[in-house]
C-alpha cells in the first residue's frame, strides 16, 4: 500500500514533495468533512427538538422530523467512516515520508563512511599500526640516546685517574704542612724551663764579684 501511494505521486516532482502535497490535500479534505459533520449535528439537534415539540400535538410532523434526524445520523456515520480513512492515510503517508527521509539520511551517512574508508582494509590498518609502533620505539631510543651523558669509557677512566691524582696531591700537601707546624709549648712549662737559667746567671755574677774582691786585696 505504501509503495502504491509513493508510486502514484512519483510523477509529480520528487517523492518527498509529493508525499507532503498529498498530506496537505488529505488534511484539507478532512477539514471539509469536519465542517459537514458540524452542520449535520446541528440539523439532528433541530429535528429532535421539533419532534419533541410535536410528539403530542402533531404526531405526523414529529414523525417526519424523526425521519430527517435519522437520515442525518446515517450521513454522519458515512462521514465518520470517511474521516477515519483520511486520518489513516495521513498517518500512513507521514510514516512513509519519515521512513524515506530516514533511509535517505542513512544512505548519505553510509556513502560518507565509504568515502572516508576508501580502500582501507584491516591488513592496511594492521600494517599502519605496526609502522606506528616501530616509529614510537625508534623515537624512544633516540630520546634516551640524547638524554644519556656524552663521552666514552676512556674518558671516564681518564677522569677517575685525574681525580685519584688530585686526591693524592691533597693528602701530600696536608702531610707536608703538618711537618712545619711549630711545636706549641704551654706558658707554664716555658716559665719552668726559664727559671734554672736565671739561677745559673746569679751564681756566675756572685763568683765574678768574689774574684774581683780578691784581686783588689
Amino acid at each position: 500500500m505504501m509503495a502504491g501511494i509513493m508510486s502514484y505521486f512519483g510523477g509529480r516532482r520528487d517523492t518527498k514533495q509529493a508525499a507532503r502535497d498529498a498530506i496537505v490535500g488529505l488534511r484539507q479534505q478532512l477539514q471539509m468533512i469536519e465542517k459537514k459533520e458540524e452542520h449535520l449535528q446541528k440539523k439532528i439537534d433541530e429535528e429532535l427538538k421539533k419532534a419533541k415539540a410535536n410528539a403530542v400535538s402533531n404526531k405526523a410532523v414529529a414523525t417526519q422530523a424523526l425521519r430527517r434526524k435519522k437520515a442525518s445520523e446515517s450521513e454522519m456515520d458515512r462521514l465518520a467512516g470517511q474521516r477515519l480513512q483520511l486520518e489513516l492515510q495521513i498517518n500512513t503517508l507521514e510514516s512513509a515520508n519519515l521512513n524515506a527521509e530516514t533511509m535517505a539520511a542513512m544512505k548519505k551517512a553510509s556513502d560518507v563512511l565509504a568515502s572516508i574508508h576508501g580502500n582501507m582494509t584491516m591488513d592496511k590498518v594492521d600494517s599502519t599500526m605496526s609502522k606506528i609502533t616501530e616509529q614510537r620505539e625508534i623515537a624512544t631510543e633516540i630520546a634516551e640516546a640524547l638524554s644519556y651523558p656524552t663521552g666514552t669509557e676512556a674518558d671516564e677512566d681518564d677522569l677517575k685517574a685525574e681525580l685519584a691524582d688530585l686526591e693524592q696531591e691533597t693528602l701530600d700537601e696536608r702531610l707536608a704542612g703538618a711537618e712545619h707546624v711549630p711545636l706549641h709549648i704551654p706558658a707554664g712549662a716555658r716559665r719552668v724551663e726559664e727559671r734554672p737559667t736565671v739561677a745559673v746567671e746569679d751564681d756566675e755574677e756572685a763568683q765574678l764579684r768574689e774574684l774581683q774582691a780578691a784581686l783588689a786585696m
